[in-house]
């Protein structure tokens, strides 16, 4: 059995079973991966793949198990060549971060900026997507760490940390009848048309659930994943927004009145999601704790130890 067979499988099931596909990532030939594959078969007397003529088609039950075991088993490969880069080359590597668009805009430049002055020579990926894309990318270790409000929680692979507690503000243009109001209402919301988040963004649940319970039903008219999107087009009179209120800067929308919305929203939390068993250099434990300075080392290796960390955690802003 050889470790490039482990990579070549893993590859394939990653691919939806296309072997072409797999081989292109791995930068090798497909008849190369098709016999490695069947080698290694050969060898463990038992199909990993079920087949169709040469197509392959599913995944046996053998199979899923040795998957398993294989992601475990690459998993620490990966670890030990962080180890040896952690002694080898202490400030240098790689931090992949896989997030929204509303963290990357408004929450990490503030922990980006010190991290690059404490580790200059590390290397800084970010990856933006929905919550659900962003935290895939961590579970299968195409990221170090995932930071999102929601859909972390739906992958059993990622050890969660809560990080930020949030809510959202509503914006308008400064003369708009809203902000005449002496406290802002769901029921005076409901009857302006709304832009807002898509419903896989940023806690949009919260926000349905505010509406539902008062029995309101609000005209969304346009929905995005992009916080600044969602102020464009506010500023061009399509309705009122609904968003983050980190996501709101005085300093630059000068065009928008800000008006706080806590009171009808229940708060959301921030969380970052590492893959378990994944193996943390010092830079990742000190960007980690930049972040959220309540998320020192002793508190991460607390939770990759397997104790949960509860969501009780101070406002941040």
């Amino acid at each position: 059995m050889k470790l490039q067979q482990l990579v070549y499988i893993r590859e394939v099931a990653r691919r939806n079973l296309n072997v072409s596909a797999a081989a292109d990532a791995l930068y090798t030939a497909q008849p190369g991966v098709s016999s490695q594959i069947r080698l290694l078969e050969d060898e463990l007397n038992v199909q990993i793949f079920e087949r169709n003529g040469k197509r392959l088609v599913g995944i046996t039950e053998p199979g899923l198990a040795i998957l398993a075991i294989t992601e475990r088993i690459l998993q620490e490969v990966s670890n030990i060549k962080k180890v040896s880069g952690e002694y080898t080359n202490e400030g240098n590597g790689r931090l992949s971060i896989a997030t929204t668009h509303t963290q990357a805009r408004y929450a990490l430049p503030p922990a980006i900026a010190k991290f690059k002055k404490r580790y200059p020579d590390v290397r800084l990926e970010l990856h933006q997507g929905s919550p659900a894309h962003v935290a895939e990318l961590a579970a299968k270790g195409h990221a170090d760490i995932a930071i999102a409000t929601e859909a972390i929680e739906n992958f059993p692979d990622l050890v969660m940390l809560p990080c930020h507690e949030w809510n959202r503000c509503v914006v308008c243009p400064p003369d708009h009848p809203l902000t005449k109001l002496k406290s802002l209402t769901l029921e005076a919301l409901a009857q302006h048309p709304i832009v807002t988040y898509d419903f896989a963004v940023a806690g949009r649940t919260k926000i349905n659930q505010a509406f539902e319970a008062k029995g309101l039903t609000p005209n969304v008219v346009l929905t995005a994943i992009d916080s600044d999107v969602i102020k464009t087009y506010v500023e061009l009179g399509l309705g009122v927004g609904i968003l983050a209120k980190m996501a709101f800067d005085p300093k630059r929308d000068t065009a928008l009145t800000a008006i706080d919305a806590a009171h009808l929203f229940e708060p959301s939390i921030t969380r970052i999601g590492i893959r378990k068993g994944a193996y943390l250099r010092r830079y990742l434990y000190d960007f980690i704790e930049l972040f959220a300075p309540h998320l020192d080392r002793n508190t991460v290796e607390a939770a990759m130890a397997g104790h949960r960390l509860g969501d009780d955690i101070a406002d941040e802003g």
